[in-house]
């Protein structure tokens, strides 16, 4: 099996070289910048140099490939270069006999389009895989764990011991480890009975402020207090790593979870029924904390 994964180099996509070694696979990982070639090589991966705004690299690099693990990059300048993007990709699938796109979304799709480009536009993918004739699974992931290693995060619990997250207390959120994604998506590849196919997955717990940090307390074996981040407070971290306008999108999303009074599904209560389809040993809270102590206390 020959699977090309793009988005390798980020947290979200990386651990795929390593789920899909473990069956045996040949993995490619494109990349955008020859710098990290020794972090692909070394993970076991061969990387390749390829742009997703060049359709006639997106042909060259899917020919003899089986698989494709796919996600659009998450801080585009311009969110609509998603669908050029994905367009290319599932193209060069198709003209090269590629047997299935499996497609990490970063995120549960929503229902209708919503008025934000980063959303809006992956219903556009949406709709031109359905309809591209290829076999493919969606795999809508929940928030990821790795979210706390950001830098609107991580400080705040080494240095304050607080665990710093800009939703309200209340809120339960399924919170779930990249690597148990990467999982997913390597089992949804392997699994010849899917064909057009999608999941929504979370972690197991659907945990709340407190209990959340109760959990990763636990895990790290030090007192650490749920902190509801004040959503400027985590806008003005995040702007230096995604622009002014792209972090105030994203703080005006958690400006509005703030003042809400009924808060949006981050829980699948049926993981079990995914699981029978896509075996997969999850990863707690708890136990995530335990194997990344060392990011986060010093």
């Amino acid at each position: 099996m020959k699977i090309l994964v793009f988005g390798a180099t980020g947290s979200q996509q990386f651990n795929i070289i390593a789920e899909a070694k473990k069956k045996g696979a040949e993995v490619i990982a494109a990349t955008s910048s020859a710098n990290s070639f020794e972090k692909l090589e070394q993970a076991g991966a061969t990387p390749i140099l390829a742009n997703l705004s060049d359709a006639d690299k997106m042909k060259e690099i899917t020919k003899g490939v089986d698989a494709i693990a796919f996600m659009i990059p998450v801080s585009l300048p311009n969110p609509f270069d998603g669908l050029q993007y994905s367009k290319n990709v599932i193209d060069a699938a198709k003209e090269n006999g590629v047997k299935k796109i499996v497609w990490n979304t970063s995120g549960w799709l929503e229902s209708q389009k919503i008025g934000s480009p980063v959303d809006d536009v992956k219903l556009d993918v949406l709709d031109y895989l359905k309809n591209s004739g290829i076999d493919y699974v969606i795999i809508e992931p929940t928030i990821y764990m790795e979210n706390m290693m950001g830098p609107f995060c991580a400080p705040f619990i080494t240095n304050e011991q607080k665990l710093a997250y800009p939703t309200p207390e209340a809120m339960p959120i399924g919170w779930i480890a990249s690597r148990d994604v990467s999982a997913f998506v390597v089992e949804a590849i392997y699994n010849a009975a899917l064909k057009a196919d999608t999941f929504k997955i979370s972690g197991l717990e659907n945990l709340k402020g407190n209990d959340l940090a109760s959990q990763f307390s636990k895990g790290v074996a030090e007192e650490i207090v749920y902190y509801p981040q004040k959503p400027k407070e985590f806008g003005d971290i995040l702007k230096p790593l995604v622009g002014e306008a792209g972090a105030s999108s994203v703080a005006a999303y958690y400006e509005n979870l703030q003042n809400a009074t009924e808060y949006p599904s981050k829980f699948n209560p049926k993981m079990s029924e995914v699981l029978e389809k896509l075996p997969v040993k999850m990863t707690s809270l708890e136990e995530w904390a335990k194997d990344n102590k060392g990011y986060f206390i010093k």
